[in-house]
């Protein structure tokens, strides 16, 4: 990997701790939801030969990202890792090392301070280990009450939606309601308790490196209010600096919800 921020020297990290410092506390974004994007890229401009280099880094960089929002007071992150379309377009070789890679990454951080680690996401076109390490994770978090992680894996924001209906149909449906009590009493809100997410406080800032500026099916429902900003930096070379700053811009933005 490149140099990390701990190797920048005196300046660099005086300037991070002003950033740090400058930061009100009470402004800080609740929810955080990042799109680390660019590891392919990554690997391939420093001339890897296979994907997985970059995969790795980003993963790294991801448990470095997590350090930075425990330390600023975030309580909610979500890591978009693996899309539902990942699953089905990416080569059959790039595809099982990032399954291993996202496997090793959930259990170390189900080790990892006082987090508490959950799976959002399908589980039935997953690799039986996959899902079971995500689902070891979740459970050996589960009574934890720092940092909240979200892995989405296997995830697509259309499909949760979908997942989502249908969970209020069965329910209601269980109750002995007709399909006329149900469509004239359906809420957006009975639609959010029912997201892989249901309970959580939406996010409010979403996070996508390497200077893409689109969602690609990520948290399309929770995220109708949030903020945006996008880094140029590829996944594995964001900084600290990055996040702070991208921090400290939304901390400045008037959010107007919609209107």
């Amino acid at each position: 990997m490149r140099e990390s921020n701990k190797g920048r020297g005196p300046l660099y990290r005086l300037y991070i701790n002003r950033l740090r410092r400058r930061l009100p506390a009470a402004a800080v974004p609740r929810h955080i939801a990042m799109m680390i994007d660019g590891n392919r890229r990554w690997a391939r401009q420093l001339g890897y030969d296979t994907a997985a280099h970059g995969h790795r880094a980003g993963a790294a960089k991801m448990r470095e990202f997590l350090r930075w929002c425990d330390e600023i007071g975030v309580r909610v992150v979500s890591l978009y890792l693996l899309s539902t379309d990942n699953l089905r377009k990416r080569d059959s070789q790039e595809l099982a090392d990032l399954i291993e890679i996202i496997a090793e990454l959930a259990d170390e951080l189900s080790h990892e301070r006082d987090w508490r680690v959950q799976h959002v996401g399908r589980v039935d076109n997953l690799p039986p280990e996959l899902a079971r390490v995500l689902s070891e994770a979740a459970e050996r978090t589960r009574d934890r009450t720092g940092l909240h992680v979200n892995l989405a894996v296997g995830y697509g924001g259309r499909s949760e939606i979908v997942d989502a209906v249908r969970s209020i149909i069965a329910q209601h449906d269980e109750e002995g309601g007709s399909l006329e009590e149900l469509a004239a009493s359906l809420t957006p809100e009975q639609i959010g308790e029912h997201l892989y997410t249901g309970g959580q406080p939406d996010p409010d800032l979403v996070i996508r490196t390497s200077g893409e500026q689109r969602l690609s099916d990520f948290l399309l429902w929770q995220s109708a209010h949030s903020e945006f900003y996008f880094v140029e930096a590829l996944g594995p070379d964001l900084r600290e600096v990055d996040f702070l700053r991208a921090i400290r811009d939304f901390t400045t933005r008037d959010r107007r919800y919609g209107g």
